[in-house]
């Protein structure tokens, strides 16, 4: 065993591991108070992250418009001010937008001031963009400290986690991602009638580069919207999934 780990106190261990839970744990509210789940099991929450993205939002959209399914698109402050007409597109086919911060950081690390830099960029880029600024507000990876949560509050935005995440952002096949978001259907067949339901984090954008390639992502969805729409379940936005 490593004689430094002996030397280490129990409280110190413990408390690291109580804040790296809050910090990464979605539905973790140690550092505020978080959306995990809706409140139907019929209601599924599908929630795009880091665009827009032109190579991909497109299509995606009209995805979404053939099953008439809802969504939450959550934006990189940076890509909002490089393709406002794609933003402006998403809303007026009827999906909500978020707030993804300006650049993608992770806001685990940050001051307290540089947590608002990052918020009230991204803020400001979406209302210029739409007229009116965004409600939900999701942090990269997930990743919260103690003021990341009150300064979204700050400016008028709920939290928005995930039950699930299958790992889109990974270089494997359609087949794979397809397997990956299987718990959605197993959800809806056992869950019927209770009073939660899914939260499904996926991407159409990539925080690094606009145009970037996620026909993978709409691969699976191609396969599952039908599926998911034949056991019943109705495609919401976060506003949708809390109302």
């Amino acid at each position: 065993m490593n004689p430094f780990l002996i030397s280490v106190p129990a409280a110190v261990v413990a408390t690291a591991g109580v804040a790296a839970y809050g910090a990464a744990f979605p539905r973790a509210q140690l550092f505020g108070p978080t959306i995990c789940r809706t409140n139907s099991s019929r209601k599924l929450a599908m929630t795009f992250d880091d665009g827009p993205n032109p190579a991909i939002t497109p299509r995606l959209l009209d995805l979404l418009d053939h099953y008439q399914a809802k969504a939450t698109f959550f934006l990189i402050g940076r890509f909002v001010r490089e393709c406002p007409d794609l933003v402006k597109e998403t809303v007026a086919r009827g999906h909500a937008i978020g707030n993804h911060t300006e650049s993608h950081r992770n806001l685990f690390k940050l001051s307290p001031a540089q947590v608002m830099v990052e918020l009230r960029l991204c803020h400001h880029a979406i209302r210029n963009s739409i007229g009116a600024p965004a409600k939900w507000f999701r942090p990269p990876y997930g990743f919260r400290n103690p003021w990341v949560i009150p300064t979204a509050q700050a400016l008028g935005c709920k939290t928005a986690m995930w039950t699930l995440i299958p790992g889109d952002w990974l270089e494997r096949p359609a087949e794979w991602l397809i397997r990956r978001m299987q718990p959605i259907a197993n959800h809806a067949q056992r869950s019927a009638n209770k009073n939660t339901g899914d939260v499904l984090c996926l991407h159409d954008g990539y925080h690094k580069e606009l145009n970037y390639d996620r026909t993978r992502t709409l691969a699976a969805l191609e396969h599952w919207l039908p599926r998911w729409r034949d056991l019943g379940l109705e495609f919401v936005t976060m506003d949708e999934a809390v109302r």
